[in-house]
């Protein structure tokens, strides 16, 4: 079969209070997808769900409903509702780690302490899956961490989230159509690297 499907995860928490938070970084990249593709989100078992083919490949976008912490059960289910394997999953999510800005692309590795990604390797039994990792900051005091994730983007950042998104969006295809090196070339950069382009 020609077409091949992907199951593009975007972590966040449901609900009114949690809409354009730090945390929902994952949520905003797919609502993003959504807009500029011309596609709905349906209510679906363990979340709303929106699909667009690009090329052959079909993008299937999660937005899970179980809140952060249980992200796993949304994509654990609709891996296996859509018989899609392990190595055609992404997963969007924020790191307080990272500089705003920044993204990082890994096609494995620890959950680096986001327990959205602790709970899918622990249901899903495997660190070897595909993550996008979008720098939020950390500038909050010791203690604060939660109050922050939790918290919205400064005025300063609102402008630059669409150039932030579509850079992810990008990214997420070139993963599915060109493999997973070509498409850490294109994100692993710093916000700054733009700016100092190598010499030729």
């Amino acid at each position: 079969m020609a077409d091949k499907s992907y199951l593009v995860a975007g972590l966040g928490n449901i609900g009114a209070e949690y809409a354009g938070t730090r945390h929902n970084i994952g949520f905003i990249v797919l609502d993003a997808w959504a807009q500029a593709s011309n596609i709905s989100f349906e209510d679906k078992r363990y979340g709303a769900m929106a699909s667009e083919s690009v090329k052959g490949r079909t993008f299937h976008l999660l937005k899970p409903s179980t809140y952060m912490n249980l992200s796993g059960n949304a994509i654990r289910y609709w891996l296996s509702e859509l018989d899609i394997p392990l190595e055609n999953l992404i997963v969007i999510c924020d790191d307080i780690n990272l500089p705003f800005g920044t993204i990082r692309m890994r096609m494995n590795g620890s959950d680096g302490g986001h327990n959205g990604l602790r709970n899918i390797e622990d249901l899903l039994e495997t660190r070897q899956y595909a993550r996008i990792r979008v720098g939020v900051g950390h500038d909050f005091y010791e203690g604060g961490q939660i109050g922050f994730v939790l918290g919205h983007f400064s005025l300063d950042q609102l402008p630059e989230l669409p150039a932030i998104t579509d850079k992810v969006i990008s990214g997420v295809k070139t993963w599915a159509l060109a493999g997973g090196q070509m498409a850490m070339t294109l994100l692993n950069t710093k916000p700054k690297d733009v700016e100092n382009p190598p010499s030729q």
